[in-house]
């Protein structure tokens, strides 16, 4: 959908649940998940959908994210029993893990590369916590007792964008990079979720629904695309 029209264009339909469309960073492409693979969609007329060599991983769940300089492919593999993140050239290639604990799910990469920003769940809660891209101890940014989740930087790396039922209802909030000034983005009578601030550092984007959820993912429902 482009913002200058809004005119809705069908680049690929498929019976199976189709999850987590990124842009390669050339916009040439589209990567996404379907049946435990990674799949990459050349954005030309008529093409079809490439499977990505993930090796060993072939259950591959809902987020990956890009690196910024196009290189590297984040995601998160179930093969091993427990939801862990891998790292891998973003063409494919045999993965290399992370090192951190499951349950862990990869969601946004700091602007410089450096950092990796992830949900996990530790001692019964789930909190967004961040890494070091080559290995080091990961910093907890969120203590709430909710299901935070759903995070991503900015463009400048000053913000860290997520969304957490912290209110009552899902809402979008944001903090610095280090888990100070937390604050919220959104209060509205929808359930919000997982924002993505644009390219240009102008807009986030997420999902809102009025479908009240019983887990820390969007149930079943209609939603809405909403920008601010």
């Amino acid at each position: 959908i482009p913002l200058s029209s809004l005119d809705r264009r069908v680049v690929f339909r498929s019976t199976d649940k189709v999850e987590s469309p990124h842009f390669s960073p050339d916009d040439s492409a589209l990567y996404f998940n379907r049946n435990g693979r990674i799949h990459r969609l050349p954005l030309d007329a008529g093409a079809v959908p490439e499977t990505i060599d993930t090796g060993f991983a072939r259950k591959c769940s809902t987020t990956h994210a890009i690196s910024p300089d196009g290189t590297t492919l984040l995601f998160e593999d179930l093969t091993s029993g427990k939801s862990l993140m891998y790292l891998m050239p973003l063409r494919g290639g045999e993965p290399r893990p992370v090192g951190v604990p499951g349950p862990a799910f990869g969601h946004g990469w700091s602007p410089d590369g450096k950092t990796l920003a992830y949900c996990a769940e530790r001692e019964g809660n789930y909190d967004i916590y961040t890494v070091p891209v080559e290995v080091g101890l990961e910093t907890r940014l969120t203590t709430d007792s909710g299901i935070d989740s759903g995070c991503d930087y900015t463009p400048d790396g000053k913000w860290i964008y997520f969304h957490t039922p912290r209110t009552g209802r899902v809402q979008i909030w944001r903090m610095q990079p280090d888990g100070s000034n937390q604050e919220p983005v959104t209060n509205d009578d929808f359930e919000n979720w997982f924002p993505h601030p644009s390219a240009n550092g102008e807009w986030i984007v997420f999902l809102s629904s009025k479908v009240k959820p019983d887990t820390g993912h969007p149930p079943e429902g209609d939603y809405l695309l909403r920008l601010l």
